[in-house]
């Protein structure tokens, strides 16, 4: 199995430090994003320290070519990518009905269909190559409904099922497909998904670095699911579901809720 890793979303947070985790296991990376010059600082980075190669393939994995043109290129580039982790994504703070429909359809688009278009086709390549790693990274928020990031929510509950059904459809073929949820964690994320001032971002998150080493490592072990903290982990798989429904979703809803 190759040891070149394709990131997506590397050029800030948990992107950018899975590619600094698997860089110094002397592992190759295909960075993308849509900020090209952060792009190339972190090739630039990882190339003097860690003495790897970097490619840089500037997306915009949002739009409807943004993820197949990737693999065009990446296929033209000649590279084989034996890890997958997608890590794109973003959240968007309000009541559905308030927000810009464009934004929510652009929020589905990324955090889904440029998801599995990835997989698709890595998938695909990575079987006939003899195997392979994927790195689905999802949320928390994929354990609940999310009254006021309703449509984030809901994508990474599509995150959550799809990437489980991959692992155990492509296991036989030597390719792992792995989940990780973590909670909240410091990035860019409050600042794009407007959260600051919500008693979410206001609680504290774990460090983008921490969160990415403890899914990288699951993701090699072949791990399902994996959520980086135990006491949230206990959280959302025994008491979360023992709760009225309607006890979750004001808990939800008040937790990304802005504070007057």
């Amino acid at each position: 199995m190759t040891k070149t890793a394709l990131i997506t979303g590397a050029s800030s947070g948990i992107g950018k430090e899975f590619a600094r985790y698997h860089a110094s296991k002397g592992g190759d990376v295909i960075l993308t994003a849509r900020r090209e010059d952060a792009l190339k600082e972190l090739k630039a980075e990882l190339e003097d320290k860690q003495g790897i190669t970097a490619h840089v393939f500037p997306a915009d994995l949002a739009s409807a070519d943004g993820p197949s043109d990737l693999v065009e290129r990446i296929d033209a580039a000649g590279l084989t990518v034996g890890i997958l982790i997608n890590n794109a994504g973003f959240g968007g703070q309000g009541a559905h009905v308030d927000r810009d429909l464009e934004d929510e359809h652009a929020m589905i688009d990324l955090n889904v269909k440029a998801l599995v278009t990835l997989t698709h086709s890595f998938a695909t390549r990575m079987a006939a190559q003899g195997g392979g790693r994927i790195l689905n990274v999802g949320s928390t928020a994929g354990f609940a409904p999310g009254p006021n990031q309703a449509v984030y929510f809901a994508t990474k509950a599509f995150v959550n099922s799809f990437s489980q059904a991959i692992d155990q459809e492509m296991r036989d073929k030597g390719v792992t497909c792995t989940v990780l949820a973590p909670g909240y964690v410091e990035t860019e994320f409050a600042d794009r998904a407007n959260l600051n001032g919500t008693k979410l971002v206001s609680s504290g998150g774990a460090t983008a670095r921490d969160v990415a080493k403890h899914g990288y490592d699951a993701m090699r072990r072949g791990e399902l699911v994996t959520v980086n903290d135990p006491k949230v982990s206990f959280m959302m798989n025994w008491v979360m579901p023992m709760l009225p429904r309607r006890t979750v979703l004001k808990m939800v809803g008040e937790m990304q809720k802005k504070s007057a």
